[in-house]
């Protein structure tokens, strides 16, 4: 079905011009799919590469780093595979892992500088909202929750947690941590995060081919490590403020 951007490939058009076709072939299908399905299709490490190519890969790490609605994305297995697709299966991606690497340094570093230009627009109201399957107040606690342990390093360690990798810059701006301050945090935590894991997966891909076809595991690996981290954030604020309020 998705074979649209090898076809561009053997017209010989450019690159850039193959990524924006393999985008728009992606989306197009949605307009006939409910909301679950697109959410299962853009959660898929797999499917993004597969189908989205570099394009896609840029949007969604950009998309996760910052706007709101991007904390389900896939975020470390996403950049981990991306690594070992670049050294098992280069044609997917076409592009040498420098200018991967680059790519999404640069695309995780946008998202989170626009999560922050936001934050700071929008105000504490942007977390006075209803809930909803986008959007839930206990995304918000656990974030604050650690800022105030780690306070601006969250822009660095928050990087490798999902929900905390997309709500910290926006927190960051609505509490206005300075701009320096938050740009050194926001190079050294999208350096860290995008050279680190599509390196150690360009790595392994490299000398390992065959856990390409592991990756099934591998995802599930990053998403039950990088998950439990968050609940026991959660479950820990949550303790302390039932701990404040029976104090009162």
């Amino acid at each position: 079905m998705f074979q649209l951007l090898g076809r561009n490939k053997g017209l010989g058009l450019s690159k850039v011009t193959q990524n924006f076709f393999a985008v728009a072939h992606f989306f197009l299908p949605c307009a006939s799919m409910d909301a679950w399905e697109i959410i299962k299709g853009l959660s898929n490490p797999e499917t993004i590469i597969h189908y989205g190519g570099l394009a896609l890969l840029l949007i969604i790490v950009f998309a996760e780093n910052g706007i709101l609605i991007g904390f389900f994305l896939p975020g470390d297995s996403l950049i981990f595979l991306s690594g070992l697709i670049c050294s098992t299966q280069p044609e997917l991606l076409d592009v040498d892992i420098t200018t991967l690497t680059s790519s999404m340094f640069l695309a995780a570093v946008a998202g989170s500088l626009f999560g922050y230009w936001f934050g700071m627009k929008t105000g504490p109201k942007v977390f006075d909202r209803n809930e909803s399957i986008f959007f839930k107040k206990k995304y918000v606690d656990v974030t604050r929750s650690f800022y105030e342990k780690h306070g601006g390093k969250t822009l660095i360690l928050g990087r490798f947690l999902p929900i905390i990798r997309t709500f910290a810059p926006i927190l960051a701006g609505v509490i206005k941590v300075d701009f320096k301050n938050f740009m050194l945090y926001n190079l050294i935590g999208g350096a860290l995060w995008v050279t680190s894991l599509s390196l150690i997966g360009y790595f392994l891909g490299n000398q390992f081919p065959w856990i390409k076809d592991y990756v099934e595991y591998i995802v599930l690996a990053f998403i039950l490590s990088t998950s439990i981290i968050v609940v026991r954030t959660y479950i820990k604020h949550r303790n302390e403020e039932k701990s404040k309020t029976l104090q009162q």
